[in-house]
């Protein structure tokens, strides 16, 4: 029984050594044995194991009680006592640190397997931090090319603006040097108009003086 106690001991103290120290893949690899040892009937096995082990600390305990109340009331022990309280006691100690050990090492492989989730979440938000980094990037990028688009179309209607207006004034200046021009034209239509009714005028006395020469003459 000591023996076999002192082995799963040496077991468990390998299992706790392995899991506080990497060494290369045996930590994944112990901790991959625990993974499958809880799973399926693993739990209720150790349990029953646990329980047991109890069980047999408490008997070892209430026997190293009585052996000392015995030997209190002789007064001293027997070698035969001796003994037992003295087996009775290692294997209470033994029972008593591989049952703590086996708290010890379920604790740290479930915080390890916790630290692992979590360095894998925190990993993969790595991961999609740098990805919405690079789409923040990408967003800024197309947003200052926008920005440049933006700043020539304006430039471009600016440009557009100050000729439409340098088009508008130049329409006014022939607009209006067109309406000088229509008013300059009428002025000579009424100008030729009146030179024509003159010209009529001086015609027709050209014709009566002629006239009036002929009759004198023929007279």
């Amino acid at each position: 029984m000591i023996q076999l106690l002192f082995l799963v001991l040496f077991v468990e103290g390998a299992i706790a050594f392995l899991l506080l120290i990497k060494i290369g893949p045996l930590r994944e690899l112990v901790i991959k044995s625990l993974d499958q040892l809880k799973m399926g009937k693993g739990p209720a096995t150790v349990k029953t194991i646990a329980g047991t082990m109890s069980v047999i600390l408490l008997s070892n305990l209430m026997s190293i009680v009585k052996i000392q109340n015995k030997g209190a009331k002789l007064g001293t022990m027997s070698p035969m006592d001796q003994v037992l309280w003295r087996t009775h006691l290692l294997e209470a100690s033994l029972m008593g640190v591989v049952l703590f050990l086996g708290f010890i090492i379920d604790r740290m492989h479930h915080y390890l397997r916790k630290l692992i989730n979590l360095r894998g979440n925190v990993g993969s938000s790595k991961d999609e931090l740098e990805q919405l980094q690079k789409e923040r990037t990408e967003l800024k990028e197309k947003e200052d090319k926008a920005s440049k688009e933006i700043k020539h179309l304006q430039e471009k209607l600016s440009s557009i603006s100050e000729r439409l207006k340098k088009t508008e004034t130049e329409s006014k200046e022939k607009e209006k040097n067109l309406e000088t021009a229509e008013t300059h034209v009428t002025a000579l239509q009424k100008q030729s108009a009146e030179l024509l009714l003159e010209y009529d005028r001086l015609l027709e006395d050209n014709q009566k003086l002629q006239s009036q020469i002929l009759g004198q003459t023929k007279s």
